[in-house]
């Protein structure tokens, strides 16, 4: 891979070529490309652009093409296709048809070892993106707002290296572009360098609602920390319940950010959108969402091209079949093609929504009046619900239409193969439920109208029932119903002893058998790239993570 050079992060110079070309975000952000061959001088807006796109681009011409990331499927190698495929696959949630694509079926079968290529794929990301952010840091200077964006900077900064913590315990550690190899830092480490830096840089970026659209505020600091202590028994072995709540109260009541509780009807096709589903459509920008997403990655039909992202998620969920021609009738993705339903939905997650079996011959709009909650965003027409056969056959497994590439008031979009739906990263419906589960398990289930009344306000939202409490099981449910599909199971299972070495709870091919076997408990982190470890003699110290 590329970053086999960046055993000691890239060095100045590389980083500076790299910068070659970049093409610019959205919006905004828009600023002119940089031609090394004829200005060699730093375009600083280019580089805090770039950054930003990080979380949807995968090089520097489109979505093929002088890629970022060296001896990976330019398409595969998207920021949250990659970590769709690490958090999803192994999970409840998602299966893919493909089986014959390299270390895809070791995920969907919970058998990966020490060469995983999705893992090392991740791991490289991660690092050109905090490259990058370390460079900026260095060479920032000038701009009228320098101090907020160099907070932005470090958030997203702080973002990537919580996501080594989270996938891999450990990993190389360095906050400045240098020749030295970075030290190795443990879980613990990287733990306590994401908690302070969030803290320290929250403060210095913008009031809540006061940026940009599509660049981050103090608002997803927030989030994030209460996110790193909900997790942070998983992290240290020491819960952190209190300040999980703390943060996640902070997010609610930001004073901007809400709930979007307003849908709307096409007036082209008479279709009616929920609240919940204009969050995932292609005017999520001005719909109404933009009011509850603290952070998307950004997507548009000709500048920010990638096979990943919403993109992965609406072209992967469709297919072109005439079977399926109900889907494209009752819920049109906006794209004039699709893969060919790579990816198809687990029993498991159905269940979520269908304790007693799915109804079957349904399209979108039965679906949710049948489950009587509006993010049971599934198509099942002529489709079985279960995946006992792994066949490429499309009618085994149900489709996903929660994520679309069309505009809530009818106007046109662009259907020339790629979409224009941002990608929310970060939702305040997060902090609901991070405030609802901390709760619980600091005070308990009986009594606790501070944790139900947060739930409530999601399935109210939904036009889901209420229930008159709510365990920690059903809480591990209700994140499921929020935020399938957008690329966290694995984190929450995990955290409620439901992953690695269990058997208590099961899902088809879980364990590589239709019924669910138990896989061990190592597996609940990834392992670090073999390369990484041979070329970084402060890795070789620590060492591969345990069982791989």
């Amino acid at each position: 891979m590329k970053f086999n050079i960046l055993k000691s992060f890239l060095p100045v110079a590389v980083v500076a070529l790299m910068l070659g070309g970049l093409s610019s975000c959205i919006g905004d952000l828009d600023v002119e490309s940089i031609d090394p061959q004829k200005n060699t001088e730093l375009n600083q807006d280019a580089l805090f652009n770039k950054i930003y796109a990080s979380f949807a681009l995968t090089g520097q011409t489109g979505p093929d093409g002088n890629k970022d990331i060296d001896d990976v499927d330019e398409g595969r190698s998207d920021f949250f296709r990659t970590l769709f495929y690490l958090n999803e696959f192994p999970s409840d949630e998602a299966h893919w048809v493909w089986m014959d694509n390299a270390g895809v079926p070791e995920l969907l079968h919970n058998t990966w070892g020490e060469s995983c290529v999705f893992s090392a794929a991740m791991y490289y990301r991660l690092y050109f993106t905090i490259t990058l952010c370390n460079f900026y840091l260095s060479q920032a200077s000038g701009a009228a707002d320098q101090e907020m964006r160099n907070a932005e900077v470090r958030f997203i900064r702080a973002l990537n290296y919580y996501y080594v913590m989270d996938l891999y315990g450990k990993g190389a550690f360095t906050t400045v572009v240098s020749d030295s190899y970075p030290e190795a830092y443990t879980r613990q480490q990287l733990f306590d360098f994401v908690e302070q830096e969030l803290k320290e840089c929250a403060s210095l970026m913008a009031e809540p609602g006061q940026n940009t659209y599509g660049r981050a505020d103090r608002v997803a600091a927030w989030n994030l920390l209460a996110r790193l202590y909900l997790n942070a028994e998983v992290y240290t072995g020491t819960p952190r319940w209190q300040e999980a709540l703390d943060y996640a109260d902070d997010v609610i009541h930001n004073g901007y950010y809400h709930l979007n509780t307003t849908g709307a009807t096409n007036p082209v096709t008479d279709e009616e959108y929920s609240p919940y589903q204009m969050l995932f459509l292609s005017d999520n920008n001005k719909n109404g969402a933009q009011y509850e997403n603290l952070l998307v990655g950004m997507f548009d039909d000709v500048r920010t091209k990638s096979h990943g992202g919403t993109q992965f998620l609406i072209q992967g969920s469709y297919t072109n079949k005439a079977d399926y021609a109900l889907m494209s009738e009752y819920a049109p993705s906006g794209v004039d093609n699709s893969w060919g339903k790579n990816i198809r939905l687990r029993k498991q997650l159905i269940e979520k929504f269908f304790p007693d079996g799915a109804p079957q011959e349904q399209v979108l709009a039965d679906f949710i009046d049948a489950a009587g909650d509006d993010r049971a965003l599934f198509f099942g027409y002529g489709l079985n619900e279960s995946i006992e056969d792994e066949s490429t056959d499309e009618v085994n497994g149900f489709n996903c239409v929660k994520f679309r590439n069309v505009n809530s008031d009818g106007s046109n979009n662009n259907d020339a193969g790629f979409v224009n739906t941002d990608l929310p990263l970060m939702r305040i419906a997060e902090a609901y439920l991070t405030y609802a589960e901390a709760s619980t398990r600091l005070n308990g289930v009986a009594g606790n109208t501070d944790a139900k009344e947060k739930i409530d306000a999601l399935r109210d939202r939904a036009h889901a029932s209420r229930q008159s409490s709510y365990s920690l099981d059903d809480i591990c449910d209700e994140w499921a119903r929020e935020f399938w599909m957008e690329g966290r199971r694995r984190m929450d299972l995990i955290r409620f002893g439901k992953f690695g070495g269990q058997a208590a709870y099961k899902w088809e091919w879980m364990g590589g058998t239709y019924e669910g076997n138990q896989f061990h408990a190592y597996m609940s982190i990834y392992p670090l790239p073999v390369n990484e470890l041979s070329n970084n003699p402060n890795l070789q110290r620590l060492g591969q993570n345990p069982g791989y």
